[in-house]
């Protein structure tokens, strides 16, 4: 008999979805979305291929197609419910702009050598095994390619980052609104670096982006770039 997780994503979002249906006019990488640098970390997008890992509700992926001039971006979440809310608010962006779901991993094995860029705010990066992923990554992206996410840089309870690739159980609830909890990663940047650099990757830099708000479950972001090597 085949069974199917619980989408564990099936709440998030839906309030906003409900009240903001316009595509978004700016991007950011910070956890409070209210400042910081925006697209221009990811480069030059002009005619760019590009995939948004762990889309959500594809909001970013939204305002990349739309006021830049990307080849094509795909938005990969494996959540059906978000993919239903991503093609809601944006499926009207087709051809541009791709929603997708399936597996982040999965997907990207599928697409050797297809992407120029890579990104994830917030999304797939944390809460998939970077040991699966980045590799995954690696093989997606063109020589030359380019990696970019942002990721917490400590627990939103103020804990610190783990030491090693340890993930944590976080509270979530099932479609029904039963508790349960989900696998998150939140590394610090050493460990970041030396996966990275374990899955091929070059040209690693982490910056750290420090919170602006006062707001409750606030954090500092990191904000990692890395490249696959051109040969």
């Amino acid at each position: 008999m085949t069974t199917t997780s619980p989408d564990l994503w099936h709440h998030y979002g839906r309030t906003r979805a409900a009240t903001e249906r316009a595509v978004p006019r700016a991007f950011r990488w910070t956890w409070s979305q209210d400042s910081g640098p925006g697209p221009e970390v990811l480069g030059d997008l002009n005619g760019r291929r590009i995939g948004d890992l762990g889309a959500g509700a594809a909001r970013h992926a939204a305002h990349l197609a739309t006021h830049h001039q990307p080849d094509w971006v795909t938005a990969v979440d494996a959540s059906p419910a978000q993919h239903a809310m991503a093609t809601d608010l944006f499926g009207h962006l087709a051809p541009c702009l791709s929603i997708l779901q399936s597996d982040v991993v999965e997907h990207l094995h599928t697409m050797a050598g297809s992407y120029d860029m890579l990104y994830s705010v917030f999304g797939a990066v944390d809460f998939t095994d970077p040991q699966e992923l980045l590799p995954a990554a690696s093989t997606a992206l063109r020589p030359g390619g380019r990696l970019v996410f942002s990721t917490l840089a400590h627990y939103l309870n103020g804990a610190p980052a783990q030491p090693d690739v340890v993930h944590a159980d976080i509270p979530a609830k099932t479609p029904d609104g039963e508790p349960t909890t989900m696998r998150r990663w939140v590394l610090q940047e050493h460990v970041w670096a030396k996966l990275l650099d374990g899955a091929g990757f070059t040209g690693i830099d982490v910056d750290v982006l420090p919170t602006t708000t006062g707001e409750p479950r606030t954090a500092t972001t990191l904000l990692v770039t890395a490249f696959r090597p051109t040969a």
